[in-house]
């Protein structure tokens, strides 16, 4: 699936398209209806630090959005594209679908205030049926046009100011007691939980970015603009709260504003008028949301209609009818307070992204990053901290809840596989931990951390895809695979080569298999492993396991066998697969093991064996470890030695005692092993003058066995200790 971004947007500028959605927005039903509350549960010191606190979160996630703003084009979807374009389309999916329906219920919450608001004035009314119609008409001026639901808010704001103004010199309402600390009310993060939807409203201006004549200047300077001027206001408010009414008062007045108020119906307009600036803010926001979400193929393909925008101005209407189901849906539960900390999840869980992508980025200092607006990386980590502890401190079940929402939706999207056209932070972050871990990790291998780090010679991988199975059995995703194939000399230049690389890799992720590809052109096929061995890694991450094919063609044995010779003294353990075409790897039920001991390769051996049983397609198999002994007189003694060595070691395997009684080992191995699925033999080391006669003479005693691995362990290796360092 390939990524599109279109670039559709109209004109909105930095006070029309941020600062007044944005203010608006925060300005909104949580400070006339439950900022008296909040007083009330927590006195004027537990309010203010909690305007501060929630205050200085916002703020910082503000910087790191201004960060991530001016480095590059904003698009249609706001929080979600910031993003997906800097930790990647999963990540950024993850969090996009949460933070659609967090703005989606936002309008809910706006316009059950509103039908709050007026139930109490009016007690007449229904306030669901209120709420109801107010959503649904808050959902026709949208889906009319995102100008003309702009230019209704400029009036909005002048009926806010005007309330603000009338409640500023506004009077007492008896009985008033001064309460720095109220013992009595709700706990402090529970108000905290319900307070803090009252700051999101940066998420309203972001998510108009689609919108915007220049998001890269209106983005911050809007943001910041609407969080100062929403402080400098929450800072006063309750101020004038605590010193004009008792605590119970407060707590039990939703609209206590008014009665403190010059002119009370000015208080009724700012409420009318900030919630439904708000809903309009949410219902506008949200759709575009929902629609670069779609557009980036997040969705399922039958949801990519919700992509879709209308007229010149682009305007997600079917996006915003599906909003318009879920507010609705909302609406219908009908409690402010429930809705509000499930709000506050979901936003905390956007910033803490958010303020990790703009660390991130600082931290890794990217060439491709230059921000006009520069935020120091570390106060962005601290603001992603913030939120994650205020997160828990409000209710840790519900963060744990949040988290599992995000992961499997991350899993969900990272399954899919989604293909991109932009690149993102993900492949510099893995490049410095890189870095670091190959100049810590030092030179020589550590026994106790060994794990077979496989270059497999398999030419084309579907002719031998046995190798591959046998390697990626081994590691089971935890050491590192190259697939490797040599070419003639001048048979593809280095452009060629790079595609061919390019269309194996597809091949083996199609079928499952991590691993890397490595093409090479060299005279002939024995030089070019030589040359993989001898130049193929990076400092101390090279393979440390070679695994190839057997040579069946007499006029290259010679050949073949001082290229296994030249790999011994490179020092990198040999597998070498003799195959059985006709049965392969057989029903994958039995593993023999021929041991003659503990050292170089009985160890290693047993610990391949292990390794491929832990492997899924293996796990059912029975490691036999066979051992040969001349009589009966040495068959007691070995029994009982193999059978404790065994047990303390823990692998699981079966001694087998085999008596030779006058047989030689080729008539024993034919006997014992004729039906197994898999065989293991240790391979003398190479030499020089004698190797390819006694390469010969294996071959020929293993003729019309199961497949088949001759192991040599990498000299001057102790591959003993890994096995019996937990019973010594």
């Amino acid at each position: 699936m390939t990524v599109t971004s279109p670039d559709e947007k109209t004109g909105l500028g930095t006070f029309g398209g941020v600062y007044t959605p944005s203010i608006l927005t925060i300005l909104g039903v949580i400070m006339y209806l439950r900022f008296g509350w909040v007083v009330g549960n927590v006195g004027l010191l537990g309010t203010l630090l909690i305007v501060t606190l929630s205050t200085g979160i916002t703020f910082i996630t503000a910087l790191s959005v201004s960060a991530i703003a001016t480095d590059r084009v904003i698009r249609v979807g706001g929080a979600y594209y910031m993003i997906s374009r800097s930790l990647g389309i999963e990540t950024g999916g993850a969090v996009g679908i949460p933070l659609y329906f967090a703005q989606a219920l936002s309008v809910a919450l706006y316009t059950l205030g509103f039908a709050e608001s007026l139930a109490q004035t009016f007690p007449f009314l229904n306030q669901t049926y209120v709420a109801l119609i107010t959503t649904i008409l808050v959902a026709v001026l949208a889906l009319t046009s995102a100008s003309i639901a702009i230019r209704a808010q400029y009036f909005i704001m002048a009926a806010i100011v005007l309330s603000l103004i009338s409640f500023g010199f506004g009077h007492a309402v008896e009985p008033t007691t001064v309460e720095l600390w109220n013992r009595n009310g709700e706990p402090f993060w529970v108000v905290f939980a319900v307070f803090f939807p009252a700051v999101t409203g940066i998420m309203a201006g972001v998510s108009m970015s689609g919108d915007l004549k220049d998001p890269t200047r209106s983005i911050p300077l809007g943001t910041l603009a609407a969080v100062g001027t929403g402080y400098v206001i929450y800072m006063g408010l309750p101020l004038i709260l605590a010193f004009r009414a008792d605590s119970q008062t407060l707590i039990e007045n939703p609209l206590i504003m008014q009665q403190m108020a010059f002119w009370g119906p000015a208080i009724l307009l700012g409420v009318w008028g900030a919630t439904l600036s708000s809903a309009i803010g949410s219902i506008l926001g949200a759709p575009r949301v929902l629609q670069a979400i779609a557009r980036d193929g997040v969705l399922p393909h039958w949801l990519n209609a919700l992509g879709h925008g209308s007229g010149k101005e682009d305007e997600p209407r079917i996006g915003t009818a599906v909003t318009l189901g879920v507010a609705v849906a909302a609406v219908c539960v009908g409690d402010l307070n429930l809705i509000a900390p499930i709000l506050t999840m979901f936003f905390l869980t956007t910033y803490a992204i958010l303020n990790v992508a703009a660390g991130i980025e600082g931290f890794l200092q990217s060439p491709s990053f230059r921000p006009a607006f520069r935020v120091p990386w570390l106060l962005s980590m601290v603001g992603a901290l913030g939120c994650l502890v205020v997160m828990f401190l409000i209710n840790a079940v519900a963060t744990a809840i949040a988290a599992l929402i995000v992961l499997g939706i991350y899993v969900w999207l990272q399954q899919r596989e989604l293909m991109t056209t932009w690149g993102d932070v993900r492949r510099g972050m893995w490049m410095a931990l890189l870095r670091e871990g190959i100049f810590q990790m030092g030179q020589q291998e550590d026994p106790k951390n060994w794990r077979p780090h496989a270059l497999v010679l398999s030419g084309i991988p579907s002719k031998r895809w046995s190798l591959i199975e046998l390697a990626d059995g081994f590691t089971h995703k935890r050491g590192l695979i190259t697939v490797a194939s040599i070419l003639p000399s001048g048979s593809r230049d280095m452009a060629q080569q790079i595609e061919i690389e390019d269309r194996l890799q597809d091949y083996l992720e199609r079928q499952g298999v991590q691993a890397l590809v490595r093409l090479i052109t060299a005279d002939n096929p024995f030089d070019g492993a030589k040359q993989l061995v001898e130049a193929y890694g990076l400092g101390s991450i090279m393979p440390n396991t070679v695994i190839l094919g057997d040579s069946e063609a007499v006029e290259r044995r010679e050949a073949y066998c001082e290229m296994l010779r030249a790999i011994h003294l490179a020092k990198r353990s040999l597998i070498i697969l003799r195959e059985n075409r006709d049965r392969s790897f057989g029903q994958r039920q039995r593993i023999d093991v021929w041991w003659g001991g503990l050292q170089a390769n009985g160890s290693l051996m047993l610990l391949l064996a292990y390794l491929l049983r832990s492997n899924v397609n293996w796990r059912d198999a029975d490691i036999y470890v066979n051992l040969v002994v001349p009589d009966h007189d040495a068959a007691k003694a070995a029994h009982e030695n193999l059978d404790n060595l065994l047990a303390g070691l823990r692998l699981g395997a079966i001694p087998q005692i085999l008596i030779a009684e006058g047989r030689s080992f080729p008539e024993i191995l034919h006997a014992s092993s004729q039906e197994t699925d898999l065989i293991f033999l240790g391979m003398a080391k190479p030499t020089k003058q004698s190797f390819t006669t006694y390469y010969e003479s294996l071959q020929a005693r293993t003729i019309g066995l199961p497949t088949t691995l001759f192991v040599l362990a990498a000299p001057d290796f102790a591959f003993e200790e890994i096995l019996t360092e937990s019973i010594c």
